[in-house]
């Protein structure tokens, strides 16, 4: 890229010239229309600042806690599979910048780089497991236990993929991973979603998760999970606030407001549009994340004015680890940084605990849509 990136949008173009097609399409689509995918983005938008003035903001503290950890600011990294297929240092150069800069990343459990090895290139970054429950249990225990004797600081269960939504492209791409790669958290071939597997006409992943992933998960297993362990426990992947009271009624530790990144149902809500049901639900018994369309300093403003501890992201971390591995990764982060502390200084907040549902309202024509 000619011109320095100055804003996500330019480091997903950079991504989209020069990674393969099937991996662009990879991390990039969404489930069927993509409805949801367009509108995780739009919603943001639906939503407006209400500024406070004459605050005095010459120092804005942006740093909090999530899951009990201090982190430089509320802006962590969200579980993205297969991050070798953007650059060659994946997970590795990801977890390096989050280090750098004070944040915490979760790691997916389809990661092409094992739970031990992104703890040993990182030893003081705040660390948590995005897990799958699979099938063979004893195999997604062994994946808690490590994650926990490798000094990972919590387990986020995402609970929305018995099965793996309808990804066009992947059909279309027969998507699998590139010869040279595997999940490296698995040694037998048909779990690491290995090359030397045939997956036929479909999405390789799709077949991967039909016949490994287990459909039959309840609220009991989050009980299960949370016997394996004495690390905390969050839910990702829910949207109505029925849901988010079951899981505080299990115990969990925190729920992740997520809609897969629109890559599971077409169609369902944005995830900032169901944020503040879920968190009045919740009424303050757990903490309450987001992920979903986040791209701008001001998205992540109005999720914590609507209640969210933090927000995730995922794709602008691989769109920075296309641009240029650790450094993208490092560069995504300082922007987001820059434009979230810009724009709470410009709606009068001198800290996070000053971010509050008053600094946000519905727009007139979304509500006079609803």
């Amino acid at each position: 890229m000619s011109q320095k990136p100055v804003c996500v949008k330019d480091f997903e173009e950079h991504a989209r010239r020069v990674l393969p097609k099937s991996v662009y399409d990879y991390y990039r689509s969404g489930a069927d229309d993509q409805i949801t995918l367009a509108d995780n983005q739009a919603a943001f938008s639906r939503w407006r600042l209400y500024p406070r003035v004459l605050r005095e903001v010459s120092h804005v503290d942006i740093s909090t806690t999530v899951l009990g950890q201090k982190v430089s600011m509320p802006v962590c990294v969200a579980a993205t599979a297969m991050q070798r297929m953007a650059h060659p240092d994946g997970e590795i150069a990801t977890v390096k910048a989050c280090q750098s800069a004070g944040i915490g990343m979760m790691l997916s459990s389809w990661a092409t780089t094992s739970i031990d090895e992104v703890a040993k290139a990182a030893p003081e970054a705040v660390r948590w497991l995005q897990l799958y429950i699979y099938k063979d249990r004893e195999l997604t225990k062994s994946l808690v236990l490590k994650a926990e004797r490798e000094g990972y600081k919590g387990i986020f269960i995402t609970v929305d993929t018995p099965y793996l939504g309808k990804r066009r492209n992947d059909i279309r791409n027969r998507f699998k991973l590139p010869s040279h790669l595997r999940m490296a958290n698995f040694e037998m071939p048909d779990l690491a979603f290995s090359s030397k597997e045939s997956y036929g006409e479909d999405s390789g992943l799709a077949v991967y998760v039909a016949k490994l992933i287990d459909p039959s998960l309840r609220w009991e297993d989050i009980a299960w999970v949370k016997s394996l362990t004495r690390l905390p426990v969050v839910v990702k992947g829910i949207l109505r606030a029925d849901d988010a009271i079951e899981a505080v009624t299990y115990g969990v530790d925190g729920i992740l407001v997520s809609n897969h990144g629109a890559r599971q149902l077409d169609c369902v809500s944005s995830t900032i549009d169901v944020l503040p049901e879920i968190v009045e639900a919740v009424g303050g018994r757990v903490e309450v994340y987001l992920d979903g369309g986040v791209r701008k300093g001001t998205d992540i403003l109005k999720a914590l004015a609507l209640g969210a501890k933090a927000v995730f992201l995922g794709r602008p971390i691989l769109w920075g680890l296309a641009y240029e591995g650790e450094q993208g990764v490092s560069e995504v982060l300082e922007l987001l940084r820059e434009e979230f502390t810009l724009a709470m200084a410009l709606c009068g907040c001198r800290s996070v605990n000053e971010i509050d549902k008053s600094i946000v309202r519905k727009s007139a024509s979304s509500a006079s849509r609803i």
